[in-house]
């Protein structure tokens, strides 16, 4: 069973959950920027959590499918058509051999999240099917997608992979997509918050930054108020991961993405919480944020509320796909858990 592309949209690549374990060899994580979006997009496919789909940034590919096959389209909102016919997002579809799958530009956020039953079968590299394109790791050699590739699928093991039958249902997708373009960040202190200057401190949690037109999976470039430190720092290289907020010499922060290097010299005046990681995955160039002060206890409960959350959606549309889902209809903590 192949894909083949025929658009390959701005940026799309293979993300699975990434490849952590090797810092040490100085080799990145890498995987989906938006991990509950891949994770439902395979829920939907019946998919392992962490199969390989693809990561579409801003505007989607063309793609034609030389086989039957199940897909489901999550994250931001993007214009979704099979043989030029509309369809649902967050939700099975199914597609006919033959038939191309088309999507658009996003009207708003910044990646969604495309997975097909079975997952992409590509060869993973240390572990993964993710493509680095900032290390050249990965399937491909870490480089996006082009026209004229082709895309393996693995085989399916269910009778869902040989139905036929249209799905009636979707998954409400406003609890893990926030049209608001405007965000507020979960933010814990860094090692060195402290050694901003007091106004320093008041600004980086009282007014708004922009994301800057130079960012990407490595981190989000971000302008507002010029944050300054009391004294120069002098330090060695420290641990980077995903979510950290850098402050470089020009006063203008940095927030790590899933590319981000495993190890960087510039003072950390933050991390982003866990759960808002998905947040920060969706901010495009020009989109504003802002920051809210978070304690470590108070990041850790809200994950494992929205860990809570997405098992019990997973769940659900196991449940669902056997029919039975009258007792999983359920709300906890602001993360509903419908299927409509």
């Amino acid at each position: 069973m192949n894909i083949e592309v025929l658009k390959p949209g701005l940026l799309t690549t293979l993300q699975d959950a990434g490849r952590p374990g090797f810092a040490h060899l100085g080799v990145g994580r890498a995987g989906a920027f938006d991990a509950p979006a891949l994770r439902i997009a395979n829920a939907l496919c019946s998919n392992p959590s962490d199969a390989c789909a693809l990561e579409i940034t801003l505007l989607g590919p063309a793609l034609r499918y030389q086989a039957d096959a199940w897909i489901a389209i999550t994250g931001a909102p993007i214009p979704f058509r099979l043989d030029g016919v509309e369809q649902p997002m967050w939700a099975p579809v199914f597609v006919a051999a033959g038939a191309t799958v088309e999507l658009g530009a996003m009207r708003s956020g910044c990646r969604s999240y495309l997975a097909v039953r079975g997952g992409f079968d590509v060869a993973p590299v240390l572990g993964s099917r993710s493509m680095d394109v900032n290390a050249r790791l990965g399937p491909f050699n870490g480089r996006p997608l082009r026209a004229s590739d082709v895309l393996k699928i693995a085989a399916a093991n269910s009778a869902q992979a040989a139905a036929r039958k249209p799905v009636s249902w979707r998954i409400d997708p406003r609890p893990w997509f926030r049209e608001d373009p405007f965000e507020s960040l979960r933010l814990l202190p860094g090692s060195h918050f402290d050694k901003l200057e007091e106004t320093s401190r008041k600004w980086l949690f009282s007014e708004s930054f922009t994301v800057h037109t130079d960012s990407n999976r490595v981190g989000l470039r971000l302008s507002g108020p010029a944050l300054e430190f009391r004294e120069p720092i002098e330090m060695v290289s420290e641990g980077c991961v995903p979510g950290l907020l850098q402050l470089p010499p020009s006063g203008q922060p940095i927030a790590f993405g899933p590319e981000c290097p495993v190890s960087g010299g510039y003072p950390r005046i933050g991390q982003v919480a866990a759960v808002d990681i998905p947040r920060l995955a969706q901010l495009k160039a020009s989109d504003a944020l802002r920051f809210a002060p978070c304690t470590f206890d108070d990041a850790l409960r809200a994950l494992r509320e929205r860990e809570r959350a997405l098992a019990a959606l997973e769940n659900a549309i196991r449940y669902r796909f056997n029919g039975n889902l009258e007792h999983l209809q359920e709300k906890q903590n602001g993360f509903r858990v419908p299927l409509r």
